[in-house]
């Protein structure tokens, strides 16, 4: 059994296809099929299971792409940390949420990783939360941005802050009404895993009241230019809104809903890479001067 092996076998698995997988790896089918066979014999089990949609892993299957992706995930580490310079460079890549990447900390964490580390070639990457974390336990990503709570025992938090989150309204609402008039109010939402979408069904519910009128939408931009027009109102952290927006209003939310956890996490080894070290050192020190605020403190109602 070899690394080309494991490669092969854990490349199937996530294709579902064995012609999908020969592509992606470069392979002619036929030869991707023999290996699969040959090691099948080799370990006495049948791996796959076939039939006209494509494969699927057998249980045994399974346990093998289990351990594979461990190994492989090992190996790789050990070439990067025994090739990498005494600085940082290569490349690097980050998952992050549209409510943090919005906002100034991260923009000028980015500026300064720029300027300071010219040589790491940086790659990010736009998802939800729960997408970020697939991602980063599998080894697609180096690290990522996580909002909410997560099993971490097999990450490591290399940096963690808490944002308040408010209720935001059309500009033309009135405040006497904005809370009395939730049960005929549409909910504008980030897809399902969003912690501030969690917040926000959860809020509703413990006061009695139905989470169905909703508008799922894909970006910050696209929901708040529904909020803007008075379409439906949100649950957003306070960086990700602009103080200067007169046509967005925002209240305080019950302190239960108030606060949300993030963090930038990368997945637990011996080795971490100068670059993803670097990349944190410049996120923290923007956060800790200031700059993720948006300037004065949000006038809530």
């Amino acid at each position: 059994m070899e690394l080309t092996d494991l490669r092969i076998v854990v490349t199937i698995q996530q294709e579902g296809s064995i012609t999908k997988a020969a592509e992606k790896l470069g392979y002619v089918q036929s030869n991707l099929t023999m290996r699969i066979r040959k090691l099948e014999t080799e370990l006495g089990v049948q791996l796959f299971h076939r039939d006209r949609k494509g494969v699927s892993p057998t249980e045994k299957g399974i346990l093998l792409c289990k351990y594979a992706g461990d190994i492989i995930q090992m190996a790789d580490e050990t070439i990067a940390a025994v090739k990498e310079p005494e600085y940082p460079c290569g490349s690097l890549s980050i998952g992050v949420v549209e409510t943090i990447a919005s906002t100034p900390a991260f923009i000028h964490a980015l500026s300064e990783f720029q300027k300071k580390y010219p040589d790491v070639s940086l790659t990010l990457s736009t998802g939800t939360s729960p997408q970020n974390y697939q991602k980063v336990l599998n080894g697609e990503l180096d690290g990522v941005f996580l909002t909410g709570e997560y099993d971490f025992s097999s990450l490591k938090v290399a940096y963690e802050f808490q944002e308040e989150v408010f209720l935001l309204t059309g500009g033309q609402a009135k405040e006497k009404n904005v809370f009395s008039d939730f049960k005929n109010t549409a909910w504008v939402v980030f897809p399902e895993g969003c912690p501030l979408r969690k917040a926000n069904k959860n809020w509703l519910q413990a006061d009695g009241m139905s989470f169905d009128n909703t508008i799922e939408v894909s970006t910050l931009d696209t929901m708040l230019s529904c909020v803007r027009a008075g379409i439906g109102n949100t649950l957003l952290t306070e960086s990700a809104v602009d103080q200067k927006d007169k046509q967005i209003q925002s209240y305080q939310v019950p302190e239960q809903f108030r606060y949300v956890t993030s963090r930038l996490v990368t997945r637990k080894s011996p080795f971490l890479s100068k670059a993803f070290t670097a990349f944190a050192s410049c996120f923290a020190e923007a956060d800790k001067n200031g700059t993720y605020k948006q300037g004065e403190k949000m006038d809530a109602k």
